[in-house]
């Protein structure tokens, strides 16, 4: 239960900071942490691909009257000058993952590739707990008056974040190491793969517009059959149709969705939701 501070109703209202998100990951942190003291707007929705999403007006204007905004950054974001634009000097812009340990990452366009940053810093939830103290720090900077609260808050969420660790740890222990092999619609889960022990197979490159040539899916083909990959997964959010060709060719099964770029939907909804559905789906396909 998240903690409060008994104020009457029009002054709980006035005293809340107002939070722009533009990550669904961002939005649940900032609910939790901030409870009744901060009224949050999620810009980007749960099954909408973030890699897609452009403000429009009404969300600049929210924007615009808001005093924190927080985003994925690592370049997840083309719109960063257009949200300072409609702040002005009126907001603090946090881009989160900035702030956390960074994975290079392959980019695929075609069958040509170069380097970058790889912004899916959500699948570690030891980066998730790292967000959730810049949220918690950030908030206390702008109402110093709730620093008490907002410490409260997030002190009962990392304990559930932990509490979640816990059972992925337990539920990956359940696959030998020469199992924890990943073959995904694009390179998304790097974090994951680096906290719990898995070789990523990636079929595109960052984003699910990075669709590979035809030199790299036979290469693909290749590696799969080589490598004694038991599944092959799709994500939410992504064009199955390479999937379905990559899955005849090998004659590996399929494994199942993934959510990458953010919650999904129901009981996918939340980062719990998320982590238990994920988790399950890989263990399940690969044991």
């Amino acid at each position: 239960m998240l903690l409060t501070v008994a104020v009457g109703g029009s002054a709980m209202a006035a005293d809340k900071v107002r939070v722009s998100t533009f990550s669904t990951i961002l939005t649940e942190i900032a609910e939790q942490v901030g409870g009744e003291l901060a009224e949050v707007t999620g810009h980007v929705k749960p099954g909408i691909d973030p890699h897609d999403f452009e403000p429009r007006p009404g969300d600049l204007k929210i924007v615009a009257n808001s005093q924190l905004v927080l985003l994925s950054a690592k370049h997840m974001e083309a719109y960063v000058g257009k949200l300072r634009e409609a702040t002005g000097t009126g907001a603090v812009i946090l881009e989160v993952g900035d702030r956390l340990p960074s994975l290079a990452l392959t980019v695929q366009h075609g069958d040509h590739t170069h380097k970058g940053d790889d912004p899916h810093w959500w699948h570690s939830i030891r980066n998730i707990a790292r967000a959730v103290k810049l949220v918690r720090d950030e908030l206390s900077r702008l109402s110093p008056e709730n620093k008490a609260v907002f410490k409260g808050n997030a002190a009962i969420y990392l304990g559930k974040l932990e509490k979640l660790q816990s059972w992925v740890d337990a539920e990956v222990a359940r696959l030998p190491r020469n199992q924890r092999k990943l073959v995904t619609n694009h390179d998304s889960f790097g974090y994951f793969a680096r906290e719990f022990g898995f070789t990523v197979i990636a079929i595109a490159g960052v984003s699910k517009d990075d669709q590979p040539g035809s030199k790299r899916v036979a290469a693909l083909i290749a590696e799969i059959k080589s490598s004694g990959v038991k599944a092959i997964f799709s994500e939410d959010v992504a064009n199955p149709k390479v999937i379905r060709e990559i899955t005849r060719e090998t004659g590996v099964k399929f494994g199942g969705m993934l959510l990458s770029d953010g919650l999904g939907l129901g009981g996918k909804g939340t980062i719990e939701g998320m982590f238990r559905h994920n988790v399950s789906t890989i263990v399940e396909a690969l044991k």
